[in-house]
């Protein structure tokens, strides 16, 4: 979906919200179990012929809905700022790059995120495991951003064991007491204790502790098998002795893909134990592929993790749940990580225009006729990511405006220390509409991948990041998933077509300013936010 201005971007979103889906269509407010993998291989799963034992997963798949071309962003902040606030990064300040520590910006504090749209509609809002959508001041965090409890990390990885980034400690339990104080209490103690496990134990514990006279979200945000890649030897053993053929890290990884297999299959059955199945959904997605080069495996797709080739925006992902009218196929609709937020969004009858905090226009489309009856998605193109230099303020000696032609009331001032883009100075432009994907600009360029493992050498060492690929291209993925024979030259106009999209997105990206670190961060070994907001 193109993001159109003016009148055009009104009237498009009004035609999609008169409604795919009656509300007497839709179940009562159900549970969301929102599951997010990370840097999961497109392939690293047993429903894809892995080698990598996932029962569970493959149980939830099968008997529900596989979603196909199911995009997200080719990192990590990118995807889950998307994910958090409906909207694509092109429009909440990710769109080149992830949240680095010591950085003093993250999702925008005029965001209304998904937590804090479904606790208006009553639901209890719990986030476990991975956040990684800034935490250069309290506000940014998670507790503060909707959710009722957090526990987890603030940062993008972490040693499994040792819960330290950069030799600080960032594993905390976030809530708020009985006199709706809140509480971040750091969790030392829980030391040499593997994290996947710990994530499962408090997603059982927040399902059985549940008031059931409210609906749940639950934010399942495993960092597995993101690295370090560190698993518990014995169970590396138990897990890849059918591996023969496989190095080290490649045993490692699937050992800690099927340790989070495990706790997801124990999720489950501690909703069937507290009568909570038949009323939740459930919704599993990796948030990027495998990192390129690495022991993961995006077969058959090109590239992985950082590139915009489908090995690194199409990503793993499935829904489950009773509540679906139509399960046991794969759905080949087109889908996007923003849909998630307008989907659950329309399950809750949220209604933003009565919210107390303003509602920024939404990107996603609401695609629960698609995922429970196999109906339209009601998209036809995703825009998988873009730069534009100009849109990068060097020297940002004012606070900007987020250019926003379709809100009817004042902009919002955003502070530019708030936003930051990374990389080179190159421009791309890369997006799918139906069969159609195009390339243009300067990108990161990935090769192919083997099946079970990537094994992509470069002098003998593993080249973890490809090279820049420069010009146009057009690959019909109908006919090239693999993405291997460019046809811009023999279909001009599908290239004109797509390239004529190009300004309307580009009216609606936001301004984001030059990347700025500080020298704070940790105190006493243990990460904190720094600054403190007037």
């Amino acid at each position: 979906m193109a993001l159109l201005s003016g009148q055009k971007m009104k009237l498009l979103f009004c035609v999609f919200a008169i409604g795919l889906v009656t509300s007497e269509e839709l179940p009562p407010k159900p549970n969301i179990v929102l599951i997010v993998a990370d840097d999961m291989g497109y392939q690293d799963v047993g429903f894809r012929d892995s080698d990598i034992l996932t029962p569970n997963l493959d149980r939830l798949a099968k008997d529900g809905v596989i979603l196909e071309n199911h995009y997200v962003m080719p990192q990590c902040s990118p995807t889950r700022s998307s994910l958090m606030s409906g909207r694509h990064a092109i429009r909440n300040g990710f769109w080149h790059g992830n949240i680095k520590p010591r950085e003093e910006w993250g999702l925008r504090l005029d965001e209304t995120t998904m937590t804090e749209m479904l606790k208006r509609n009553g639901y209890a809002t719990h986030g476990i495991g991975k956040w990684h959508c800034g935490l250069y001041t309290w506000q940014h965090t998670p507790a503060q951003r909707g959710f009722d409890t957090f526990f987890g990390l603030y940062l993008g990885s972490q040693g499994y064991f040792s819960h330290k980034n950069s030799g600080s400690l960032d594993f905390r339990e976030d809530f708020y007491d009985k006199d709706k104080k809140f509480v971040d209490n750091m969790r030392a103690d829980l030391n040499g204790k593997y994290n996947t496990n710990l994530f499962t134990d408090r997603a059982i514990s927040v399902i059985s502790e549940h008031d059931s006279s409210k609906p749940l979200f639950m934010y399942l945000s495993y960092t597995a098998p993101h690295g370090p890649i560190e698993a518990p030897k014995d169970e590396v053993k138990q897990f890849s002795k059918h591996m023969t053929k496989s190095d080290k890290k490649r045993k490692e990884y699937a050992a800690m893909v099927s340790i989070m297999d495990r706790g997801i299959g124990e999720v489950v059955d501690a909703l069937e134990q507290h009568g909570m199945r038949d009323d939740t959904l459930i919704v599993f997605s990796s948030d990027n592929g495998g990192v390129f080069g690495g022991p993961a495996s995006n077969y058959p797709l090109r590239g992985g993790k950082k590139s915009l080739q489908e090995g690194g925006v199409r990503a793993v992902s499935f829904v489950n749940s009773p509540l679906l009218k139509k399960t046991g196929y794969t759905n080949t609709n087109l889908h996007h990580v923003t849909d998630w937020y307008k989907t659950f969004q329309g399950l809750a009858r949220d209604m933003p225009e009565q919210a107390e905090k303003y509602q920024h226009t939404l990107d996603g489309f609401d695609i629960w006729d698609s995922i429970s009856n196999n109906g339209s998605s009601g998209r036809t193109e995703v825009l998988l990511n873009m730069r534009v230099s100009s849109m990068v303020n060097k020297k940002a000696p004012e606070p900007v405006y987020v250019p926003d032609s379709d809100y009817n009331q004042a902009k919002t001032s955003i502070s530019l220390d708030d936003d930051t883009v990374e990389g080179k100075d190159f421009d791309f432009f890369v997006i799918r509409k139906d069969n159609w994907k195009l390339f243009s600009g300067s990108y990161v360029k990935q090769a192919w991948t083997n099946k079970n493992g990537m094994e992509r050498k470069k002098n003998g060492k593993a080249d973890k990041n490809g090279k820049t690929g420069t010009g146009i291209k057009l690959y019909n993925l109908d006919s090239d998933p693999r993405e291997t024979r460019n046809v811009a030259d023999s279909n001009p106009d599908v290239v004109k077509m797509l390239m004529s999209k190009l300004a309307d997105y580009e009216a609606e990206m936001t301004w984001i300013g030059n990347r700025r670190s500080s020298q704070d961060g940790t105190k006493s070994g243990k990460w904190y936010p720094w600054v403190t907001l007037a």
